[in-house]
């Protein structure tokens, strides 16, 4: 399989000049192969979100390099982000539903954006409805659903139009443990077809679900090697 992401000492810093503050990501350095499944995980504010705004292009680096589909993802021209993030289907911890759009539509989003003839359209919206258990509800407007409601919307959107990467910030975060393993087994299903799955999480309830998952670690801001330790660490203080 080939490298669908390679990140190579990327750094993250918020802000700029004197407003900057300290790096939120320090040194992160791995690749992601395509057609794998990941889990990144980490404690609250390790990083998790910060990482996966630059993968979706959301966030560029302070400093490093960042390859996305065997391209300089630093460098896109602006006119060419539009097409990159079609390819990329996103999943975010607070929904971003499009409020005057039904369930129904919201759904659909991905799939008119993309050119889709509205004949075309319908059945792949349906099925998803089904899938995720919202065909009753797709006409309700999303202020109208519950928490749990609005993410599975959510998830919908983002697979619907089978993208070639799926990231997904605490996917399960706001449903029941049933319909956690059936969006997770949505995901593992999607993985099959071909599309590379990158989950954040806290719930480690979750990570033996899917056998030949990856595992990334974070801890303030660097990526851990599976033993637990820096996979990049600092080099070693010198004495005066």
């Amino acid at each position: 399989m080939a490298n669908i992401v390679q990140f190579e000492n990327v750094g993250l810093r918020y802000g700029t000049g004197q407003d900057a503050g300290q790096e939120t990501l320090s040194d992160i350095s791995f690749t992601l192969r395509s057609g794998a499944f990941y889990f990144l995980t980490g404690a609250s504010g390790a990083g998790k979100t910060s990482l996966l705004k630059l993968l979706y292009l959301a966030q560029r680096p302070s400093r490093g390099i960042i390859r996305l589909f065997g391209e300089d993802a630093v460098l896109l021209p602006r006119d060419r982000m539009p097409g990159f993030r079609r390819r990329i289907g996103v999943v975010f911890q607070d929904f971003r539903l499009v409020p005057h759009l039904s369930t129904w539509d919201n759904i659909a989003l991905p799939l008119r954006v993309a050119g889709m003839a509205e004949a075309s359209i319908r059945q792949p919206v349906e099925e998803m409805l089904a899938w995720v258990g919202l065909a009753a509800r797709a006409d309700a407007r999303p202020a109208t659903l519950s928490g749990g409601e609005q993410q599975r919307v959510a998830i919908a959107r983002a697979v619907i139009a089978r993208p070639e990467m799926l990231v997904a910030d605490e996917p399960t975060g706001n449903v029941d443990p049933d319909m956690a393993e059936r969006l997770l087994h949505l995901f593992d299903s999607l993985n099959k077809l071909g599309t590379t799955v990158v989950v954040a999480t806290h719930d480690l309830h979750l990570l033996n679900r899917i056998p030949n998952a990856q595992m990334m670690r974070l801890d303030k801001g660097r990526l851990l090697d599976p033993t637990g330790s820096l996979r990049y660490p600092p080099p070693p203080r010198m004495d005066a």
